[in-house]
């Protein structure tokens, strides 16, 4: 197989465009899929603050480096969730990733916060997943306002965000869907949330960490076993292996054909929202619900330690 820029050898196979590439014309092709990206989504300019949300995993990772090198302003925050071993090495990748390219982190604990992992796995009676994503989102959205950044920026890729479509699409669910996509606006007490690398497959962006060396945390978290997120990728990987480009068709015609329709439905007014009496953030009740968690762990803890 020869690259289709060059005619060199092929390293890299894209049957969803049916095409393949060598290794430096696949970087090309990399960094103009996220530069299309950001173009086509006004996510953001070279003269604006980006926060990239850093997990240790090869797609912020990949994100991280793609935008530092395209010249945009970034600075990198990982939260270590602080679930064992699992969030000491995934704290070190992010760590020595920064390092090695120079790139400015802050490490937000939430041990220090008052809610590790563990802690809310074993005193708040929920699914500790959606716990732990209603946690990040909270605080990426938090430092990002607090450090004057102009946007937020995650590692989503195709799958990520064809999996959610999905998910949203199976239960009809008009207010996500009339939401979702690329980029997210800012609105009072939030920052804009942006998804540069929506065009690119995980097979994409694996192949572009691979060969670029960048060392990643892959360990599997303990405490995401049976996730449904997990079951739609599976699913939507075998279609894609069936019918090549399934993936970014579905969620580029939702985008073009679908998304407008949904938010024509979602005329609701939105609650008021008000500074969270704990922690200032935009919330509709007194207390926001992550504050209400970190009331609950922390009574619970006192409670059993009696």
């Amino acid at each position: 197989m020869k690259c289709k820029r060059c005619k060199k050898p092929a390293v890299v196979g894209l049957p969803s465009h049916h095409t393949a590439f060598c290794e430096e014309c696949f970087y090309v092709y990399f960094t103009r899929q996220v530069e299309t990206a950001i173009r086509r989504q006004k996510m953001f300019t070279f003269d604006e603050r980006i926060l990239v949300a850093l997990s240790g995993g090869k797609d912020s990772l990949t994100l991280m480096l793609a935008l530092h090198e395209l010249g945009y302003d970034v600075a990198g925050l990982h939260i270590d969730l602080g679930i064992y071993e699992s969030s000491v090495r995934a704290r070190a990748k992010v760590e020595s990733f920064c390092e090695q390219h120079g790139l400015t982190l802050q490490v937000l604990e939430m041990e220090a916060e008052g809610l590790p992992m563990p802690d809310v796995k074993e005193h708040i009676n929920r699914p500790v997943c959606s716990v732990c994503g209603k946690v990040k989102r909270h605080y990426f959205n938090k430092i990002a306002r607090e450090g004057n950044f102009d946007a937020l920026a995650t590692g989503h890729n195709l799958d990520d965000e064809v999996a959610r479509l999905f998910a949203n699409t199976l239960r009809w669910d008009s207010g996500y869907l009339s939401d979702q996509g690329p980029t997210l606006p800012a609105a009072e007490g939030f920052v804009r949330k942006v998804k540069p690398l929506y065009r690119l497959s995980e097979f994409e962006t694996a192949n572009y960490a691979f060969l670029r060396g960048i060392e990643i945390h892959s360990d599997p978290c303990p405490f995401a076993s049976g996730a449904s997120f997990t079951s739609h990728k599976e699913l939507i990987g075998e279609l894609e292996h069936r019918s090549p480009g399934s993936k970014f068709q579905f969620y580029d015609g939702f985008l073009k054909r679908g998304r407008e329709a949904f938010k024509m439905l979602e005329k609701e007014v939105g609650e008021e929202l008000s500074p969270c009496e704990d922690c200032g953030s935009p919330t509709s009740v007194e207390i926001c619900g992550v504050c209400r968690v970190k009331r609950a762990v922390r009574d619970k803890k006192a409670a059993a330690a009696q």
